[in-house]
């Protein structure tokens, strides 16, 4: 990145809350347009008892708090009770919107059953966003989505052919759009054989510059990413978000890509992201890291939400469970419990997708807050991109009523499908 555009103008120091939610999702909150508006408002519900009177307020959600909106009219294919098999009733009972995607895309099944849905759903998801911003006031990070890219032809927003990222959209108090990031760094999880999202582009990333900080989006693995950080450092970002969803046990083992031999404990492995951003990085001075829990299906998401800043500026002693305690967090979320590591593994377990335990799906849901103070922000903002653009013009869009399509014929032979796969494999 060349150096950041800057207006030498000084100005007062920026006081402002940063507030990170840690919420419980579960597949029924993504079934209706009302379940995942309650849903989020719920969200800022009990966020609003942690709003500062007399300072701005950023409210920073998780990760792919969208992408399950793929459920949307689907509660019948809850009962399959498995990402897999669900997937493969909406493919089937949507056949006819996302069959032309396929051919004419070239796509997967399963980007192509998002693509097709994408026109409601981002529409959906921009507008709860944009309406909450405007309700309670504030600086809004989204959290992430899977989402088009869109340009404007003729004043109206188009999508790009095959493009899918998972992308955060920035938020100022009167629902006005101040940026949107991609991720970059996709877990196994979202390629290919996953979601099969697509990678956004490192020379894209950018810093915005507002009365909260100057906004720098690493959205989950981007955190942990040299390239990324080195990157927003460049640009001048003083406040790093980062939207998280980690989808295994928070006190399992984990080793990704670069390098999936560097097997770690997940606390230990996240004390490589905003703790480290934090308390060992040049402009970045505070970030905001909430994490969503709760079992999708059969998929189970844990964490600790943190907000992190340098040592000095957080010297008591706390830390993840599993982890010795240090500065550089100025509040966390406790797990659920604390003992010998050997427990803590087993509670982990416990506590996941379809384990029969009564512990199952026992998570703890939390609300952070920190007040941060930086120095007035000499940066200038980014020009919009024709993303951004194209973003701005679905946000002024007025709500209208959805689509709605049969299953007809194709959610009876998908149902048929799924119960001669499940007959042979009660086979084996």
């Amino acid at each position: 990145m060349t150096a950041p555009q800057t207006d030498q103008t000084a100005g007062p120091l920026r006081r402002f809350r940063a507030i990170a939610v840690q919420p419980k999702w579960s597949a029924e909150n993504f079934v209706s347009d009302g379940a995942f508006r309650s849903w989020l408002h719920g969200q800022l519900q009990a966020a609003q008892p942690h709003f500062s009177p007399d300072r701005p307020n950023l409210v920073v959600l998780t990760e792919l708090n969208g992408l399950p909106l793929v459920l949307r009219g689907a509660g019948w294919a809850l009962p399959l009770k498995t990402f897999e098999r669900v997937a493969l009733a909406l493919f089937l009972a949507r056949l006819p919107r996302a069959l032309p995607v396929i051919l004419r895309e070239r796509v997967s099944p399963i980007r192509a059953l998002q693509l097709a849905a994408s026109p409601d759903n981002a529409r959906l998801y921009l507008h709860t966003c944009r309406d909450l911003a405007r309700e309670y006031g504030v600086y809004l990070c989204c959290g992430s989505v899977p989402m088009p890219r869109y340009s404007l032809v003729n004043g109206q927003p188009v999508r790009e052919a095959a493009t899918l990222t998972n992308q955060t959209v920035l938020l100022a108090p009167d629902g006005s759009l101040i940026g949107v990031t991609d991720k970059v760094h996709l877990t196994p999880a979202e390629e290919a054989g996953g979601v099969d999202l697509t990678p956004g582009r490192l020379s894209e990333m950018r810093v915005f510059p507002t009365p909260v900080g100057d906004l720098g989006v690493a959205i989950s693995l981007d955190a942990f990413r040299a390239d990324v950080i080195g990157r927003l450092e460049a640009g001048g970002c003083t406040v790093l978000l980062q939207p998280d969803a980690n989808g295994a046990a928070w006190t399992s083992l984990e080793g990704l890509p670069p390098d999936p031999d560097n097997v770690r404990d997940q606390p230990v492995a996240w004390l490589e992201s905003s703790w480290t951003a934090t308390t060992s990085g040049r402009s970045i001075r505070y970030a905001v890291n909430p994490m969503v829990v709760g079992n999708l299906l059969d998929l189970s998401f844990d964490g600790q939400s943190a907000i992190t800043g340098r040592a000095a500026d957080a010297p008591e002693l706390r830390s993840y469970v599993m982890t010795e305690p240090r500065p550089g967090f100025l509040a966390l979320t406790p797990w659920v419990t604390d003992g010998p590591h050997a427990q803590l593994r087993a509670v982990g377990q416990q506590l996941a997708a379809q384990s029969g335990h009564p512990r199952e799906d026992a998570y703890r849901t939390d609300v952070l807050h920190a007040d941060l103070e930086l120095p007035a922000s000499t940066l200038i903002p980014p020009p919009r991109t024709p993303h951004e653009q194209a973003v701005e013009v679905i946000l002024t869009q007025v709500d209208r009523p959805r689509r709605v399509s049969s299953a007809g014929v194709w959610l009876l032979a998908g149902l048929g499908l799924i119960a001669a796969i499940s007959a042979l494999r009660s086979r084996r």
